[in-house]
């Protein structure tokens, strides 16, 4: 399991991160990938939404260079693993309806699809994910229908409680930031690691040795994440 930001630079990276370490590891035809919802602005209003660089600056009290050269940092960590990354032009919101459609898509079979779509529109294009024509756009291209897509959209409760749901099972596993890796429902990893880390990490799951049980005091390794405050992002 492992809970997912589509807003969280350290989730579009370490999901790549995650897949090269899973197509090294030997069992990787027997392993399920099941994405969990969780908000790192959860009482942000659907209706704010604001320019990345305005809103790490006046968040965290930096000046605009400041905002600037951690998504540097961020864009570095992107290219390293053959992602394209944008600084400036991107968007900051509510992430609720996403996580509604991520839903809808795994009922459907084409959840990892919309997240990446999701992904590329946010971080490498010059797209909004914070409006329902644009999302509309990308379950369409993910394969599911505009109809149904709509509705949902329209309901506000569809599928809210399998997000809220998901981000209560993060909140009991101890998952205070994103990306968290959950294996085997036992074994906890966090943050962006390498992904020489996370084939180590499914090894050592996979033959039932202590990798850090959840919950603990510690995961395994240390790495950039996004916290429930937003931290690097």
């Amino acid at each position: 399991m492992a809970p997912f930001v589509h807003a969280c630079p350290w989730c579009y990276i370490g999901k790549a991160r995650f897949e090269k370490g899973l197509a090294a590891f030997a069992h990787r035809d027997e392993i399920e990938v099941v994405h969990r919802s969780f908000e790192l602005d959860p009482h942000r209003a659907k209706s704010e939404t604001g320019p990345v660089l305005e809103m790490l600056a006046s968040k965290y009290g930096r000046t605009l260079d400041e905002a600037r050269a951690m998504e540097a940092h961020v864009a570095t960590n992107a290219h390293s693993e053959g992602l394209e990354y944008r600084t400036e032009g991107r968007d900051h919101g509510n992430t609720f309806d996403i996580h509604r459609l991520l839903h809808l898509a795994k009922d459907r079979g084409v959840q990892n699809a919309l997240l990446d779509l999701a992904y590329r529109a946010n971080f490498a294009e010059e797209r909004s994910v914070f409006d329902d024509d644009t999302l509309v756009a990308l379950a369409v291209e993910a394969g599911l229908d505009e109809t149904e897509v709509r509705a949902v959209l329209a309901d506000p409760e569809a599928y809210a409680d399998a997000v809220r749901a998901d981000e209560r099972e993060a909140a009991e596993l101890g998952a205070n930031g994103v990306p968290f890796f959950v294996l085997d429902r036992k074994y906890g990893v966090s943050g962006g690691q390498p992904a020489e880390l996370f084939t180590q990490a499914l090894e050592q799951a996979w033959q039932g040795r202590a990798l850090q049980p959840v919950g603990g005091a510690a995961t395994a390794g240390t790495a950039d994440a996004c916290d429930i405050d937003g931290g690097n992002c």
